[in-house]
């Protein structure tokens, strides 16, 4: 065999090899992405199986339709609405994410199913997004749908003289109410995550809880708490504040709601921090707690499936 056909062997057995490495690659993300919908769609059976889950989102959606009707919302417009809606999702939202998530892999490995997943050669990446799939699509719906349908009420219920906080139409439009639903659902999503991270992470349900109740308490007041006090006390200064505020995911979704959703109140704009650094700040809450999640589900015993 001459050099030209020893080049054209050499080139033939790259290109195998090389269609071989795609190949396997196609095959592998083909595989996760079909775990991930299987176990997505058994976390979706579970919740709709589970009476206190489903107990806690129709509480959830009679508390909201209540906040709306009882205060300015529903007879003010969507600005009035908002606010009257903000700090009901910042304090319900945690404690709807701990109750959907802080046993989601927690209960597997109680179980055994853990283990058995693992003997199917089910990927930690497949797993944990399945289940964070599964857990989202239930809770998000359930904010979505509520705040949607008490939205649609405003239009029915506004008087035809707007409220003082209305200033003009294009302060109390629907556009700014619908910033503040999807605000709502990616903070959801945030603080889901972190709630999967701790289930992923306790070896115990009693440990599972504690973690996850200090995870709401610290959202909900802990976080803003020692702000202020750094604040009074000296130990933030003024000109920092808007960034640090981008620490905590409650923070971080009310500046965005304020600015984005809310933006002028009583003819004065609202200050309420950096928005780029508070999209950031949601955005490595979310993207850190899936990773801890990932990395804490169960050791990587080997590299074969990626892991």
């Amino acid at each position: 065999m001459n050099e030209g056909d020893d080049g054209a062997a050499t080139a033939r057995e790259e290109g195998g090899v090389t269609e071989t490495v795609v190949t396997r690659i196609f095959l592998s993300v083909d595989q996760t992405g079909s775990d991930l919908l299987v176990v997505a769609t058994r976390e979706l059976r579970t919740i709709a199986r589970t009476p206190a889950l489903l107990a806690l989102s129709a509480a959830f959606v009679v508390s909201v339709a209540g906040v709306a009707w009882a205060g300015t919302g529903g007879g003010g417009g969507f600005v009035p609405l908002t606010l009257d809606l903000l700090t009901f999702v910042e304090v319900l939202v945690p404690l709807l994410a701990v109750a959907f998530g802080y046993r989601s892999i927690l209960g597997d490995r109680e179980t055994g199913e853990l283990d058995v997943l693992r003997t199917f050669d089910v990927s930690r990446t497949a797993y944990v997004g399945g289940v964070y799939l599964g857990r989202a699509l239930a809770l998000v719906s359930l904010i979505l749908g509520t705040l949607l349908a008490v939205g649609l009420l405003v239009p029915f219920l506004t008087a035809d003289i707007p409220t003082f906080l209305a200033i003009n139409a294009a302060a109390d439009s629907g556009v700014r109410y619908v910033r503040f639903v999807a605000l709502a659902a990616g903070f959801t999503l945030t603080v889901l995550a972190a709630t999967v991270a701790i289930s992923a992470a306790a070896r115990t349900a009693r440990t599972a809880f504690a973690l996850a109740a200090a995870l709401a308490a610290a959202l909900v007041l802990g976080i803003d708490t020692a702000l202020v006090a750094g604040l009074a006390g000296g130990v933030i200064p003024e000109s920092g504040l808007p960034t640090l505020l981008a620490l905590s995911p409650n923070s971080a979704f009310r500046s965005l709601v304020l600015s984005t959703a809310v933006g002028v109140l009583g003819g004065a704009e609202v200050a309420a921090g950096n928005p780029l650094a508070n999209a950031i700040g949601l955005g490595l809450w979310w993207l850190g707690s899936l990773g801890i999640a990932v990395w804490q589900v169960w050791p990587a015993v080997d590299n074969r499936d990626g892991e």
